[in-house]
């Protein structure tokens, strides 16, 4: 039998309270399995990858070809002084990619920034159609730079299969979700689109965002631009430079409308994006495969212009929908019938079973970390920075059996030096920095090799024990985020009547202990007005030292719901799909946005 321990899989694992757990023997069988393990060890192929400034010596004389196309011939290894980027290294044993990396991410020196973290999808205006946009983000984003916020920190932007809510469960990271696009700045927009959009602003009426009805209607609008469309340089440009990697995903976005959102229930030649019948569909359909290409043309268009008013901090799920067009593009790196998730901690008793795909660490390397690049490049591009989340997986991820529940998984190891080096590399041509979302079950490891890299870690202060004065420089700080409760949830106690009334039974003792431990901090006595905690909670954060600090906008106006609670269905609950109670107008002339504002802004000047 294969060694599990040589495959990088963990026999045993520390949970979050620090006792051992050992999973069952079945599953270190289904991961063996996964990755096609032998009794022999892995395969040491793949890319070499070097620091800047240091040499690799193996012996043998080669052929480097850079990546600007330049030659250099070796005698007896890598030289020390080759630049930064992706080259190409030939031998007598054949030919690997090599990756020279700056080893640290770029992280500026004067960075000290306070901004609000948005879900854009709940931001809506009275333009919208129904559900937040890229126009959107451009007005929230030049109204708190007035008010002298540095960044925004943004939901992921990644495309939805149709009809998905959860961002954090993507068709695809390197592309965005046309959901997105104001379907009035498209080119080729005319009165009919006009008319399309009178209608369906009167989606903005009801709270919970009705996703299918949003898009029923903006894709009419689509279709009647790209029909409008009569071509532009810049779209040329834009499918020349995006090459094969768009081309591939626009394929599939036409495919899954004739065949299904699951690219593993389609007919047998669709399944291999490299076939003759993939290629022959898409000729035959160049026509609705070039306006999906248009669409996130277009989406980067209007998602640069977001990003002139101000920083915009993306973030960049965990992994992908093991149906959804990444992973039909790169099955061949995909562990079959594994699925990633977290185990049991405090705030999840049960663990968390995210159903998202795992890339198996041996064929990604041995793929030249195509997927890793492809994926980490489009994170970053058109943003000041990049929030990774749960970055533990850099290092290691929970994989779960298909029919077995989080309790039963296990850790397995990555190639973390490789995956950070790449990193590195992106952050530093981009220009934007990085910070690890470093939440939950965390080895000590890891936090140090973060520091060592120049990212920024996260501190919450429902997380933690010590008053913000404490908290590291190197991180973004913040109350609460996406999953967790809001001040004025989490005061008053309507987080847990919430969590009730979607099915699940809360960590009541937990939610009570924070709440005990926001009022010792900010001396608030019990019964006081949740504007009053808000208003507390913020003027805690504000003294921490960490270089940036965010503000959530539920927090401002006093919304009891968070986005998401974790563990329930969109049949229980309408996780990601609730907007904000206000317009992005009213909220613009609401004072509690402000309030924040200045309490944050104090400590920055």
């Amino acid at each position: 039998m294969a060694d599990a321990g040589a495959w990088g899989i963990d026999e045993r694992y520390k949970d979050a309270s620090g006792e051992w757990r050992k999973p069952p023997s079945n599953t270190i069988n289904a991961l063996l399995a996964a990755m096609n393990a032998t009794d022999a060890p892995p395969p040491e192929q793949g890319p070499l990858v070097l620091r800047a400034g240091t040499g690799h010596t193996h012996g043998a004389p080669g052929v480097i070809v850079l990546e600007d196309g330049g030659e250099l011939r070796c005698e007896d290894g890598v030289p020390s002084d080759l630049p930064l980027g992706y080259h190409t290294l030939s031998d007598d044993s054949g030919e690997r990619r090599l990756i020279v990396s700056p080893g640290a991410c770029h992280l500026p020196s004067d960075l000290r920034a306070w901004g609000w973290a948005v879900q854009a999808y709940a931001l809506r205006s009275e333009a919208s159609w129904g559900v937040g946009d890229l126009f959107d983000l451009r007005q929230f984003s030049a109204w708190v730079k007035s008010l002298g916020a540095g960044m925004a920190l943004v939901n992921p932007l990644h495309a939805l299969q149709p009809g998905a809510t959860s961002p954090y469960y993507p068709s695809s990271r390197c592309f965005r979700d046309p959901i997105y696009l104001r379907p009035e700045g498209l080119p080729g927009a005319d009165d009919e689109v006009a008319r399309l959009g009178a209608d369906a602003r009167a989606l903005n009426d009801a709270r919970t965002i009705d996703r299918r009805a949003v898009l029923e209607r903006k894709e009419q609008a689509f279709d009647r631009a790209w029909r409008n469309f009569t071509g532009a340089a810049e779209f040329d440009r834009y499918r020349e430079e995006a090459g094969e990697s768009l081309t591939r995903f626009a394929r599939f976005v036409v495919l899954a409308r004739e065949h299904g959102a699951d690219w593993r229930t389609w007919p047998s030649e669709y399944r291999d994006p490299q076939s003759g019948a993939v290629a022959r569909h898409a000729h035959a359909c160049a026509d609705r495969v070039q306006r999906e290409e248009w669409l996130q043309w277009q989406l980067a268009v209007q998602l640069r212009a977001a990003g002139d008013e101000l920083d915009l901090v993306h973030d960049l799920a965990v992994g992908i929908d093991p149906g959804g067009a990444d992973a039909w593009a790169w099955q061949d790196v995909v562990a079959p019938g594994i699925t990633v998730g977290a185990p049991p901690d405090e705030f999840n008793l049960a663990g968390q079973g995210w159903g998202l795909a795992a890339w198996d660490p041996h064929r990604l390397r041995a793929s030249g970390y195509d997927a890793f690049i492809q994926t980490v490049r489009a994170a970053l591009k058109f943003g000041g920075g990049l929030r990774y989340d749960h970055v533990m997986g850099l290092f290691r991820l929970f994989w779960i059996p298909d029919g077995a529940g989080p309790a039963d998984g296990t850790y397995v190891r990555y190639p973390a030096d490789d995956l950070l080096d790449i990193l590195a590399l992106e952050s530093h041509r981009s220009r934007a920095y990085v910070v690890g979302e470093d939440l939950g079950t965390v080895e000590p490891a890891v936090r140090a090799e973060m520091a060592v890299r120049g990212m920024l870690g996260y501190r919450v202060l429902w997380f933690e024990d010590g008053p913000p004065e404490e908290y590291p420089q190197n991180a973004l700080a913040t109350v609460t985020n996406h999953d967790l409760p809001t001040v004025a949830g989490m005061w008053t106690g309507a987080d847990l009547e919430d969590q009730r009334r979607a099915g699940i039974t809360p960590n009541e003792d937990g939610e009570l202990r924070v709440r005990d431990r926001l009022a010792r901090l900010a001396g608030l006595v019990a019964g006081a007005p949740a504007e009053e905690a808000v208003d507390a909670a913020y003027a805690l954060l504000s003294r921490a030292p960490s270089r940036l600090v965010t503000a959530t906008l539920e927090d401002a106006i006093g919304v009891i719901e968070r986005p998401n609670v974790p563990g329930t269905t969109d049949d229980e609950r309408p996780n990601w799909s609730l907007a904000l109670p206000l317009s992005l107008e009213e909220i613009e002339d609401h004072p509690g946005p402000r309030r924040i504002a200045n309490i944050l802004r104090r400590s920055f000047t």
